[in-house]
């Protein structure tokens, strides 16, 4: 009996193996060919099936270098921040610190001053599922004024005007994605643990994950790469400021690959986190919303993900809890559909 026991698990590994280098090697050939159609746009790739890594990397960090990006090359992540902090609200609420269903009155700092006709009426979740109706702050105007750094002089002054002077919530309950509620839910944790977002998300995210090169503030790296607007030309980092919970992460394929595997394990704390955002908390005839997370369904599978864009690049993760899958796909160029296109060739051709 324990031979075949023993001998069932070599076949289980085989097949588990098998199926990842199958994996691996069909996600390689979707991105080399996207790269010899577009050799002007870096990638990395992180990639990992039953708790086995893959990573895949084409292009060079710059110009003027010949050193190739890989695994280790530093990108902008963007909104993907946004799941990092809305899994840091579902800890607070395991931590019994906050429930999702809580007004956000009493969690606000002194600066805000809701209208009579706001209070008790925005909770937790609809920040973190894009229904607020709050209004947002205008990046238009922002990148007109400073197309390098946009978000750079955006203020607690300035959130405190939009927000004080916001009479009606004139879409609440309605999908609009919002850079203004995830900066609220980052003061909020800062609110309830006493601590800057800064310290928050290292504490309770990066270092536990060992992510040691994932950056918030300090991230010139010899590894990073150069980012390149729509039409090629260079592109600074975004400094994120007040804004920080929106958009700052600064990571690598191999620490959004070590997010995934706490993600994928419901053992680890950032999984049962994981676990409270996959939960549906809007729902229209075009998407379904968690904490911060797209979910989309179908017959068979149901799959979580999250995209991002700075100005000078794009960023997606996405993952399968069932079938314990996930990737994350980084480009040097603010290229949505790009990135787009190439998540879903990936899914339907590889993994569906």
């Amino acid at each position: 009996m324990k031979t075949s026991f023993s001998l069932l698990a070599v076949l289980l590994f085989i097949s588990s193996f098998s199926f990842g280098q199958k994996f691996s090697t069909k996600i390689d050939s979707i991105i080399q060919d996207n790269y010899k159609k577009n050799p002007n746009v870096g990638i990395s790739v992180g990639f990992i099936s039953n708790n086995e890594e893959y990573y895949t990397a084409y292009g060079n960090l710059n110009a003027e270098s010949q050193t190739k990006i890989d695994k280790n090359s530093l990108f902008e992540i963007a909104s993907i921040t946004k799941i990092l902090t809305s899994n840091l609200i579902a800890q607070a609420v395991i931590d019994h610190k906050i429930k999702l269903d809580d007004y956000i009155d009493s969690y606000l700092p002194k600066e805000y001053v809701l209208n009579q006709n706001l209070k008790n009426k925005i909770r937790v979740s609809d920040l973190a599922s894009h229904q607020s109706g709050l209004p947002d702050i205008d990046f238009p105007k922002l990148i007109e004024q400073n197309p390098q750094q946009p978000v750079s002089g955006v203020t607690q002054n300035t959130l405190s005007s939009i927000i004080n002077n916001c009479s009606e919530l004139k879409d609440y309950g309605k999908y609009r994605y919002s850079t203004i509620g995830y900066t609220l839910l980052g003061q909020i944790l800062e609110k309830i643990y006493g601590k800057s977002y800064d310290v928050i998300i290292r504490d309770q995210l990066i270092q536990p994950l060992k992510m040691t090169t994932t950056f918030t503030k300090d991230f010139n790296v010899k590894n990073r790469t150069t980012a390149h607007n729509p039409e090629g030309g260079i592109q600074e980092f975004f400094n994120w400021n007040i804004t920080a919970p929106a958009g700052l992460v600064k990571s690598n394929a191999v620490d959004m690959v070590k997010f995934l595997k706490a993600v994928l394990n419901n053992r680890t704390r950032v999984g049962q986190a994981a676990i409270i955002e996959e939960k549906i908390f809007y729902k229209d005839e075009k998407r379904e919303m968690g904490l911060g997370l797209g979910i989309s369904t179908d017959d068979k599978n149901t799959i979580y993900y999250k995209s991002g864009d700075s100005m000078g690049q794009s960023s997606i993760i996405c993952y399968n809890r069932a079938k314990k899958w996930g990737f994350i796909i980084l480009l040097d160029q603010r290229n949505s559909k790009m990135r787009q296109d190439l998540m879903n060739k990936i899914y339907d051709t590889v993994l569906k």
